[in-house]
């Protein structure tokens, strides 16, 4: 029978176009939001590129709006420096294990050409002249080497420590922290040492021509540009600036933010100014910038960056401390006047760009998607081929919330070009977060901008003080968290689970309106396992019935307020989303409601219906009344596989007009928590918590994760994934209470599917109903009876029964769908959106009577015949089963080590397929219904709960998940994406001209002024310099290699780029030559030292000597 039905559904799907595995393969997109960790940053005044490195080793480039890159460093060390060839379309970054690497950003994906490994100093400090190809690298030691940038090989050249400080100096000064040439004198290098100690080095004659010493420690150095003045900041909070010439005392001495004594003693000291500019200006007073310093009586203060112009100094206040900042010259020339116009700030956690040109410094409006992290984001989900009025839409409502008092110049860092756009469809993802908020963001075309903000919390009263808070050690600074988001974009219903149990439904509106009272429902959802004992125990709570809603009054114990309250002031609500209901789980018998695993709307039904470890609940949001609210253990009624029963069942059940609403006055599963957990009830996940479970797969020996127990999703709970866990940790973040609860009682809703098909074997069409999935592998069907449309909607009662029918799976079930006989994904039945603020006309009204959902057809054929395949994904494997008859055609076993954190039922090129992701790293696609594997990439293993709480798939092959707290990484598992992206791209390096050079005028050309240039390759090349030691510096060959080159050298730049590639190709082939005469010049070493032996032994001798 199964092989006819098999067969039977292979001819339905001839229809169909079938998936193959060729048009399945996995690669990274683009990486979304602010930098992680952030540690470094840089500018191309030409180019007007921003790049920043971080703690981890990622490189971030940023050109104009749109115009974005990520690379990353192999060995993950941080990045400490970064250096851009100015208009060259490289980039030489420095890292904490002492390694340079040089990178051609002349190609979209940005590759590195060469690498320098230093073997015997640690690098602190780099620099690198405007239009030089050599880099000055200064060390821990204080010696200073010399790097080709072409070649990325060590000059002989080198300024040793010892020889740049006085010789009558004792002690060492400390690691370089700046090297910079005069802008005047190419030949003068001014070095800056930790100590304090700061010297003018002449190159030519290798010695120094001053030295400047200074008690307090150095933290930077900046030119004046007619390079005759230097500004160094301190380690006391003091500015010192200094006359070249006068290297005895500071020309003066600043305290910035010191308060200055009237006895003429010097200020107290500050804190240390961390980094000085030192900017100039044609018209005006220089600008002098400075980050730190403050006084240390300024407990609490924010940081902050200091602009000090002629006598007016502005202190801006910054909302995280300051990485590094850099100001935004007019000129890349350092001998010019400088005319700064604007400042980048990086932040901690943000980028910041200061308008000096306007009074009171307004910062500039960021374009780029780097407010991801403003509340850490606790879930997200991705729409791919959106209605196409969405995006539109959620951008109207959204324009309206933006700040004012921006400047108002356009973006400065405006760099690079476009990519083309191949892609065609609107994508969304929908991010929610730990505050409460929901960000709807334009994901099309691999962009990212953000739409449209919602405030959840501002249905719910703050509280004004501790006083006011019910039970402080449970409630968390997080209450209002976003768990689980359902979405429909079709009707544009939205409804959200947030961490204190409240679910919120939210219709979309462009009408301002205000709310005079908050619809809210409170909902028991506890199941009695104890005996508890009742003070009155006869006593039963009136039950809710259709249209009266839930009496507060009856449900909630007056000494266990619910979690939230709800304000009861009439609220005002902007165009976009609104409040529909809100419904909170409330504390019974004392222990707080148990958090949603699971939660789904439909629009076309008005129903929303939500589930957690204790039962299910369902909610008719239209008529505000909770329809179906039972224990998990009594949905399956007499059918119960674990033959489980209640240990104290209800004295007395009043049905109710037919229906399944069961009494609300279920009671708590007291002893399921521990205090322990109890406080950290509402924990959100990335914040450190002292009680963590730490637990492993199946013959595993190594940790997988730590996480906060009290909110493992329902993946998490199956009690097979602790079977073998003899860890101490989590014995003692669970009470013993509940390791002696048999697994049957904590089983858990982890699916909820709304549709229209077949319930029971003996159906001859569908019918709309529920599918709920559960955590021990169940499925459960419930039949919805609803009401005519238009007004009898909300008249007549929505009718709830079971349907007997239980299907199992192996392992939590995770996602259910349903295609039809061709093969297509049947969607849940949805109402088109339409205006609910304003008042409809007569003709309107007669057709919302009218109005039937858009839902598949019921079958005409009166015999029963195979209509639909219901398609379901669990934590261990996936089943096609066909309806009614509730045969299992397909069976497929995803994993039997692991366990599938995300599958989603998705479509791509015109056909369906499932899509898996499972914690040992691998993603997997099969296809529907014949569940034959098409893709298996291992390809990124769960080391944190945040990868497993926003990893999801979308259809037309994307996927995204959360790769730091404050980025999005998306993937492709299409082959067309993959071989459409690098023309997606954007551009960073774009043919510019660079500016002139300034003039030196007539006086200063006869009189021997102005900048004096430099032959630097007479100084530090091979012929002058001599070699370098091999053993200090080992070069590495970049795997951007020759072949980067090639691509931006073909007609983009030109005849510089091709004599570039020459020389690169030249280096490379005498790169490969040293390493096979490594040995020969080993042998002519050791023959040049003894010739050298026998030369000073024989120096003096005549040769008659001999």
């Amino acid at each position: 029978v199964l092989a006819n039905q098999k067969a039977k559904c292979a001819n339905s799907f001839v229809l169909r176009k079938n998936p193959t595995v060729e048009e399945f393969l996995l690669c990274l997109t683009v990486r979304h939001g602010f930098p992680y960790q952030p540690s470094a940053l840089a500018f191309d005044p030409v180019q007007k590129i921003l790049a920043i490195g971080t703690q981890t080793g990622a490189l971030r480039l940023f050109g104009r709006p749109g115009v974005e890159c990520y690379c990353q460093h192999d060995s993950g060390a941080a990045v400490i420096q970064l250096q851009f060839l100015i208009n060259e379309g490289a980039l030489v970054s420095a890292l904490a294990d002492d390694t340079l690497h040089l990178w051609n950003l002349r190609q979209k994906r940005p590759a590195i050409l060469h690498s320098l490994k230093f073997n015997r100093e640690r690098i602190t400090f780099c620099h690198l002249p405007f239009q030089s190809k050599w880099l000055y690298v200064g060390t821990e030691r204080g010696n200073i080497h010399i790097v080709n940038v072409e070649s990325f090989t060590l000059s002989g050249y080198v300024i040793m420590w010892n020889k740049a400080i006085e010789l009558s100096s004792k002690s060492h000064p400390g690691p370089i922290v700046h090297i910079s040439d005069n802008p005047m004198d190419e030949g003068k290098l001014l070095i800056g040492f930790e100590s304090g100690t700061v010297v003018l080095w002449d190159l030519k004659s290798k010695k120094a021509d001053y030295r400047y010493t200074h008690d307090e420690a150095i933290h930077s150095v900046a030119w004046h540009h007619e390079g005759k003045q230097f500004i160094c900041s301190h380690s006391d909070g003091t500015l010192t600036i200094w006359n070249v010439k006068s290297p005895t005392k500071p020309f003066q001495t600043i305290t910035p933010h010191g308060k200055q004594l009237k006895d003429g003693k010097k200020p107290e000291p500050c804190k240390p100014i961390l980094k000085v500019e030192y900017k100039t200006t044609r018209a005006g007073e220089p600008f002098i910038i400075l980050s730190g310093g403050l006084s240390y009586d300024t407990v609490g203060r924010r940081p902050c960056l200091t602009v000090m112009h002629g006598k007016s100094t502005a202190v801006l206040e910054m909302d995280y401390s300051i990485v590094d900042f850099l100001t935004l010259c007019e000129t890349p020339y350092p001998n010019d006047f400088q005319e700064p116009y604007a400042v980048v700030v990086l932040l901690e956690k943000d980028l910041v760009l200061i308008d000096l040109a306007q009074n009171g410094y307004p910062i500039f409006e960021n374009p780029y998607p780097l407010t991801i992290h403003e509340s850490p984001v606790t879930c997200c989900e991705y729409f791919a081929d959106c209605p196409v009025d969405l995006i539109p839409a959620l951008y109207s409502v959204g324009a309206r919330q933006k700040r004012q008092g921006y400047s108002k110049k356009e973006w400065p860092i405006s760099g690079g070009n476009w990519g083309l756009i191949t892609q065609s469809y609107p994508e969304i993802i929908i991010t929610g977060h730990a505050d409460g908020s929901i960000k709807f963001w334009d994901a099309s075309a691999i962009t990212l901008q953000v739409l449209y903000k919602l405030k959840t919390a501002k249905v719910f009263e703050k509280s004004r003080n501790k006083d006011d808070r019910p039970n402080t050690d449970i409630v968390d600074e997080d209450p209002y968290a976003i768990q689980i988001i359902s979405w429909c974009p079709e009707s544009r219903m939205l409804c959200i689970a947030g961490v204190s149990a409240h679910v919120i439904i939210y219709r979309f509106s462009k009408q301002e309106v205000t709310t005079e009272v908050i619809p809210m429902l409170e909902v028991r959802l506890l199941y009695e396992i104890n005996d508890v004992e009742s003070p009155d125990g006869d006593q039963v709570p009136p039950l809710p019935t259709p249209g009266t809603g839930s009496n507060p009054q009856s449900i909630v114990p007056q000494s266990h307020p619910s979690t939230s309250s709800i304000k009861n002031s009439p609220l005002k609500q902007s165009p976009g989303y609104q409040i529909e209901l809100v419904i909170q789980l409330v504390w019974v018998s004392g222990e707080p409601p148990q958090q949603i695993t699971s939660l789904a709307v439909n629009s076309a039904y008005g129903l929303v219906v939500f589930g957690n470890c204790n039962g299910i609940a369902m909610v008719d949001y239209l008529q505000k009344t909770v329809l179906l609210n039972l224990g998990t253990i009594e949905l399956y009624g007499s059918n119960d596989p674990y033959r489980r029963e209640p240990r104290s069942p209800r004295k007395t059940r009043q049905p109710s007009g037919g229906m399944l609403t069961v009494a609300s006055c279920m009671c708590g599963l007291s002893n399921l928590y521990s205090e322990s957990v109890k406080k950290l009830r509402t924990s959100y996940i990335s914040k450190s918590s002292h009680v963590s479970i730490h637990f492993m797969l199946k013959n595993k020996k190594e940790n997988l994760y730590s996480v906060n127990p009290c909110i493992l999703p329902f993946f998490l709970i199956n009690t097979d994934l602790f079977s073998d866990v003899k860890d101490n940790s989590f014995s003692r973040s669970r009470s013993s209470s509940v390791t002696s609860i048999d697994k049957e009682t904590r089983e858990a809703i982890s699916a909820l599917h709304f549709c229209e098909t077949f319930t029971r074997k003996s159906d001859t069409s569908p019918s709309p109903c529920l599918w709920v999935g559960t955590t021990l592998g169940t499925v459960l069907v419930i039949v919805l009876n609803l009401p005519p449309g238009g007004e009898q909607r909300l008249l007549q009662p929505v009718i709830v029964s079971p349907s007997g029918t239980i299907l199992r799976l192996k392992g939590a079930i995770l996602r259910m769908a349903f295609l039809d006989t061709t093969g297509s994904l049947v969607p849940p039945a949805h109402e088109p959106w339409r205006e609910h603020n304003v008042a409809e006309d007569k003709d309107e009204k007669d057709k919302s009577k009218k109005r039937r959902p858009v839902s598949v057809s019921p079958s005409s054929s009166q015999e029963i015949s195979e209509n639909q395949y219901a398609v379901i994904c669990s934590e261990k494997q996936a089943k096609v089963i066909s309806l009614p008859s509730q045969n299992c055609i397909y069976k497929q076993n995803i994993t039997e080590t692991s366990f599938v954190l995300r599958g989603d039922i998705v479509s791509l090129n015109n056909s369906i397929c499932l899509a898996c992701f499972c914690a040992n790293g691998h993603i997997m696609t099969f296809s529907l219904p014949s569940l034959r594997p098409l893709l298996d990439v291992y390809y990124l293993p769960l080391t944190n709960m945040r990868i497993a709480r926003t990893f999801c798939f979308t259809n037309n092959g994307q996927a995204l998940y959360l790769v730091s707290p404050t980025e999005i990484q998306r993937l492709t598992y299409s082959q067309e994406t993959c071989e459409n992206l690098q023309e997606m791209l954007g551009e960073l390096f774009t043919p510019v001209e660079t500016p002139e050079a300034p003039n030196r005028g007539f006086f200063k050309g006869l009189f021997g002024g102005g900048a004096q240039s430099l032959d630097r390759e007479e100084l530090f090349g091979e012929s002058a310099s001599g070699k370098a030691s091999r053993s200090l510096a080992q070069h590495i060959p970049g795997p951007g290699g020759i072949e980067g080159v090639k691509g931006a050298a073909s007609g983009v730049v030109g005849e510089l780029a091709r004599a570039r590639l020459a020389l690169d190709e030249r280096g490379q082939k005498l790169g490969e030559l040293e390493e096979k005469t490594a040995a020969m010049l080993y042998s002519a070493d050791s023959f040049s030292k003894h010739a050298h032996e026998m030369m000073l032994k024989y120096k003096d001798k005549k040769w008659y000597q001999f």
